[in-house]
């Protein structure tokens, strides 16, 4: 098949789920195009069945801020007519599935059908779109796609309990690319940063307010105080200065790094002995799902989708939102007991494995497939038939997929 992908291109959980998933349907031979203002950051590498296509953003007097709806919209006409694409899939019900039905729109008028699927991520939900304003237009993207989904159970519940919406919400978590994120001997690099062997406690975010870092330093502190430990927080955001500001006044100040945004997290996750997830809001945590590839244990708030992935007790712990206390206290039970915390390393990545990449892909090939056959939109004649001889190759040729079958049904 030939997929269009539509996303931010950048660090957040969105964007790298979304490039992921562009390179895992790569692998399995499709064609897939990326549709968006640059290149996504973990496609840093050369494949022969990925294309990117930028997106321009006209520059004109009359207009305060540049009109990239339009240049999108303009982009997607231009790449699904030219490049003769399947479906689309965009991450986000605004802009990208608002902007997804504009081109589709004008590519009917030029008889030409094509598929949206749109992917709820979160932040179009939980803060964009319960603001009023954006309402209507969030429920109309929502209800014109032809597929939904959301990455999580707690995120399909908020949709339909902040919108009035029509449309079946399919839940596909977020996933992980083994390949990539796993366990690995990093023994010099680990020495490097904590050359007395002291414990690596680690926090990724973009470092905006919802995600609560200030709760990691202070939760930092109260296990500082009991046992030797170096704090690393990888990521970039609007509050980088300020914490910046706040590690300074603290005491321990000397074994905070603040590491800036990093392509290869998962480095530092190999050395990592502990995840800190403090978030106020999250659809799913997709870093700490990273995190837990690698044999990391989590230590995080309840929030959203979190406790999808963090199961409390066994991967992990969970606290409630802002409870920095129980956080250190919870942390403090695992980093002195060396036997649990390796037990729950281990938890962790058995978890973390019910949502590899290829099981994932498997679920949501299957879910496909029956949107395929119910869907009227979907049912074009040229669409359909492209589709059912996908789906039937696939099942047939991927003996991988079938034992997945057995254990997910």
């Amino acid at each position: 098949m030939k997929i269009g992908i539509v996303c931010y291109p950048t660090y957040g959980g969105s964007g790298v789920l979304a490039t992921e998933l562009g390179i895992g349907l790569a692998n399995n031979n499709h064609e897939v195009h990326f549709i968006t203002y640059q290149k996504p950051v973990r496609l840093n590498f050369f494949h022969q069945n990925i294309y990117f296509h930028e997106v321009e953003s006209m520059d004109y007097p009359l207009f305060e801020y540049a009109p990239y709806e339009s240049s999108l919209a303009s982009k997607m006409v231009d790449v699904v007519k030219y490049e003769k694409l399947d479906i689309l899939h965009v991450h986000y019900a605004i802009p990208h599935a608002t902007v997804a039905y504009l081109a589709k729109q004008i590519l009917l008028r030029q008889g030409i059908k094509i598929p949206v699927v749109t992917t709820l991520h979160g932040t179009d939900i939980t803060l964009v779109g319960i603001n009023k304003t954006f309402a209507p237009i969030v429920e109309f993207s929502i209800d014109v796609s032809d597929g939904v989904t959301a990455v999580s159970d707690s995120l399909k519940r908020q949709t339909l309990e902040n919108f009035n919406v029509d449309h079946e919400i399919r839940v596909i978590h977020n996933f992980i690319n083994f390949d990539r994120f796993k366990k690995s001997n990093k023994d010099h690099f680990k020495k490097l940063i904590a050359p007395n062997g002291e414990m690596i406690i680690t926090h990724t975010s973009n470092f905006r307010p919802v995600k609560r870092v200030a709760d990691a330093l202070d939760v930092f502190c109260r296990i500082q105080k009991e046992i030797p430990s170096k704090l690393l927080l990888i990521g970039d955001g609007p509050m980088r200065s300020e914490l910046e500001e706040m590690a300074r006044e603290r005491s321990n100040y000397e074994h905070i790094r603040f590491l800036g945004k990093q392509d290869a997290v998962e480095e530092i996750l190999a050395i990592s002995d502990l995840f800190l997830m403090p978030s106020e809001k999250e659809s799913f945590g997709l870093a700490a799902l990273e995190a837990m590839a690698c044999e990391v244990p989590v230590i995080s708030s309840n929030a959203g989708g979190i406790p999808e992935v963090n199961i409390h007790g066994v991967t992990g712990y969970l606290s409630n939102i802002g409870d920095v206390d129980d956080m250190a206290s919870n942390a403090l039970r695992l980093l002195t007991n060396p036997e649990m915390l390796k037990e729950f390393g281990a938890n962790a990545l058995e978890q973390a494995k019910k949502e590899a990449i290829n099981a994932v892909l498997f679920t949501s090939i299957r879910n496909g497939k029956q949107e395929c056959n119910n869907s009227p939109i979907l049912n074009a004649p040229n669409i359909r038939e492209i589709k059912a001889d996908y789906f039937n190759n696939f099942f047939k040729k991927n003996s991988e997929y079938k034992k997945f079958a057995s254990t997910r049904d």
